[in-house]
């Protein structure tokens, strides 16, 4: 049996991914707001309820928009550069105003608060999908959640973050997940791949999954937030 063919398990067919339940509709992974147009033809889904994929939009908004103010630095619609984030905000006036209002000036020092339980919110959603999609779903609470603007890494621990090392695994995924596929060097979509990461859309979105030592995903959104969630074993 041809083991690209195994990708679809029954064992979990019949739950979302993100909270247990019967899963009426399917998810992008990641999110469109996180993305630009023209969307990967090939764009991940994954099954879950209609409550789950309706209950992390605003979220999801808050982090695109946020992440966008934050690297142009302004809120106004003449420094932004994601079309798809000033039509947001041009939609939202509360949303910009809120995220105006999280710009700080502390001693001439400019930095932003994020709303960091929307942000884990989030990230936790985005690793339990990429989670059920290359190996199988991971419905309990992580070990960790951890995000970090890149450029808030020193040396030795951005080397860190960007290297997993599919080829280091102590026991090798199951036979027909989509990480295994990978690691036996057949991956199962057209996606790049630099490294250790899968290459959603450049310079907005990527991600890399190891399963060594627990479940460790990771994200980087908009070649700015390096994220990490951790499931124990």
């Amino acid at each position: 049996m041809d083991p690209r063919q195994l990708f679809f398990d029954e064992r979990y067919a019949g739950a979302c991914v993100y909270c247990g339940s019967i899963p009426e509709t399917r998810d992008h992974v990641p999110s469109k707001v996180l993305l630009d147009n023209p969307y990967p033809s090939d764009l991940p889904v994954v099954g879950c309820c209609s409550a789950c994929n309706s209950s992390f939009s605003l979220d999801e908004q808050y982090v695109a928009c946020f992440i966008e103010c934050v690297i142009c630095g302004s809120a106004e619609d003449c420094d932004l550069r994601r079309t798809k984030i000033q039509r947001i905000l041009n939609h939202n006036e509360s949303l910009r105003s809120r995220i105006i209002n999280s710009r700080k000036d502390g001693l001439g020092v400019i930095y932003w608060e994020p709303e960091l339980d929307r942000f884990q919110n989030v990230i936790l959603k985005l690793a339990r999908g990429h989670a059920a999609y290359e190996l199988y779903p991971l419905i309990g609470d992580p070990l960790s959640i951890n995000l970090m603007p890149l450029q808030l890494l020193n040396e030795e621990q951005r080397y860190n973050f960007e290297c997993l090392s599919y080829n280091d695994f102590g026991i090798w995924p199951e036979i027909g997940t989509r990480l295994f596929m990978r690691a036996w060097g057949k991956p199962p979509d057209k996606f790049d791949r630099v490294g250790d990461w899968i290459i959603v859309q450049p310079e907005r979105y990527r991600y890399a999954v190891s399963e060594s030592e627990g479940v460790l995903i990771r994200m980087v959104l908009s070649e700015y937030l390096a994220c990490e969630v951790l499931w124990d074993y």
